[in-house]
């Protein structure tokens, strides 16, 4: 197997959170008067996934005229209350077992708060971290390689045997930034991937898994 370390990107990567993460984005730009003829779900899901939540609220909030703090507010206080629900993709749980049966360490880098470990214990994946980052811990955003690095350096992880997952280029980014390769788990083929040159590019976790376990 290539490679041993695998830094895991939480959202769109381990957990399916985008379409509860769409409809709280909608539902609070509703609250400022926006109507739901207005809103296109495929587009504000598509800026989420080509760029960041960051970027969605500075697109829409101009677009429609409205404060782009409150409506970051709302989104936040309707997305803590549906995030629950959310589920990791099909076959993830079988993935990270695998390679941690076969001698891989997991490692968890993350923008979302403790939610996410919240998320990960309930669906028993959690015991299959050595490590993680979150956002509760002050490093710069991906893809700035600190937290990155930080869990590189304390865990002693060797580079050449690690890979950084996620679904955004940002992830990519920050791996190639710290000195190790990417995965870009994409579905729907949405991501550009010219730019970032992942040195896995896949649609799905049964290819993620092949290529992974090769």
């Amino acid at each position: 197997m290539k490679y041993q370390s695998f830094f895991w990107d939480f959202d769109g990567t381990i957990f399916d959170t985008y379409p509860i993460m769409v409809q709280a984005f909608m539902t609070a730009l509703t609250r400022q008067q926006v109507s739901e003829l207005e809103l296109d779900e495929q587009e504000i899901y598509e800026v989420m996934r080509q760029h960041s939540f960051g970027t969605a609220k500075q697109q829409f909030s101009a677009e429609f005229s409205i404060d782009a703090e409150r409506l970051e507010h709302d989104y936040r206080q309707i997305e803590s209350q549906h995030i629950e629900q959310a589920q990791p993709f099909a076959g993830m749980l079988d993935l990270l077992q695998q390679l941690n049966d076969v001698g891989g360490t997991h490692y968890l880098l993350t923008h979302r708060n403790r939610s996410a470990n919240q998320l990960l214990e309930t669906a028993d994946i959690k015991r299959l971290f050595a490590d993680e980052v979150t956002s509760e811990q002050p490093f710069p955003r991906k893809p700035n390689p600190a937290s990155l690095n930080a869990l590189i350096e304390r865990n002693g992880v060797k580079r050449p045997e690690a890979i950084m997952i996620g679904d955004r280029t940002l992830d990519i980014d920050a791996g190639h930034n710290a000195g190790i390769a990417g995965a870009l788990f994409d579905p729907g083929r949405l991501i550009d991937f010219r730019s970032s040159q992942p040195e896995i590019n896949v649609t799905n976790v049964g290819e993620l898994k092949a290529a992974l376990l090769q």
